[in-house]
């Protein structure tokens, strides 16, 4: 399995598929949320043929090394990523940034925009709803209720609120990606001591990201938002495009925080993004 080591030593779990010989393609870095992986970005794959996708296990997730949890922040994650360009030998990458991942990019853009072609951000922005980060705060780092995978692809069919329209196939899928099997019931695919990471950030003073977006100025950039998201509000959405009116943004239908990528909305406008790059 491909791996590489970060600047601390970490062992870093990545792919890469798609075409490498062709110098004027723009690769495309796949940074998933925060307790995700590089799995994720399976349901958005078909839908891009010919396009070299690159994903990435951040540190302490998916088939990544656990690592010391005060390493679980954004700036660290942000210099893995930018290893991860650095084995590959990529001078330049472009990146859609599920929720963690867009806020990577917005880091990327203030640390790093040389290495950027543009940035594609899913349901996130320099804006987030409390509501949406207590949500998330409830689950982190506990093991789901369920035995089974088959228990657990249907608790989250009944309990994803602002999703409609997903077939039960979906949930199976999602459920078998990130929960393992034991003989003792289902356990999370990741560091559980990310909760304590995650607890951290959130007991610092507030930090202004609108700095960071506007740092992605003369990238081409994207946002994809769920409908009924509860992390990135409409509000938040339409600021966003007063500051860049040629931000191409999509608003998914029955979709809550995340979409899945693989909507009719969500690949027209990363087709159209990818035009720009």
């Amino acid at each position: 399995m491909p791996h590489f080591s970060a600047p601390d030593g970490t062992s870093l779990y990545f792919t890469d598929t798609g075409p490498t010989d062709n110098p004027t393609d723009t690769p495309i870095l796949c940074l998933a949320g925060l307790t995700r992986n590089g799995s994720d970005f399976g349901y958005l794959a078909p839908h891009l043929p010919g396009t070299r996708l690159i994903t990435l296990d951040y540190r302490g997730r998916g088939q990544s090394q656990w690592a010391d949890w005060q390493t679980y922040t954004i700036p660290t994650e942000a210099q893995d990523a930018l290893a991860l360009l650095d084995h590959l030998e990529l001078e330049k990458a472009a990146i859609i940034g599920t929720s963690r991942g867009g806020l990577i990019a917005l880091i990327l853009a203030a640390t790093a925009k040389h290495r950027l072609t543009g940035i594609a951000l899913n349901d996130v922005g320099p804006e987030l709803s409390q509501v949406g980060l207590d949500v998330i705060q409830g689950y982190l780092g506990r093991n789901p209720t369920a035995k089974t995978r088959e228990q657990a692809a249907a608790l989250l069919h009944s309990r994803m609120t602002g999703f409609a329209n997903v077939p039960a196939s979906r949930w199976a899928e999602e459920a078998a990606k990130h929960y393992v099997e034991t003989a003792s019931g289902l356990t999370i695919n990741y560091d559980p001591a990310l909760a304590q990471a995650f607890k951290a950030a959130s007991d610092q003073p507030p930090v202004d990201m609108w700095p960071l977006f506007d740092a992605m100025a003369d990238l081409p950039l994207a946002l994809i938002r769920g409908e009924n998201s509860d992390l990135l509000t409409a509000e938040t959405a339409r600021k966003m495009q007063d500051r860049r009116p040629d931000m191409i943004m999509a608003t998914v239908p029955d979709r809550g925080h995340i979409p899945f990528l693989d909507e009719p909305q969500a690949v027209n406008a990363l087709h159209r993004w990818i035009t720009r790059l």
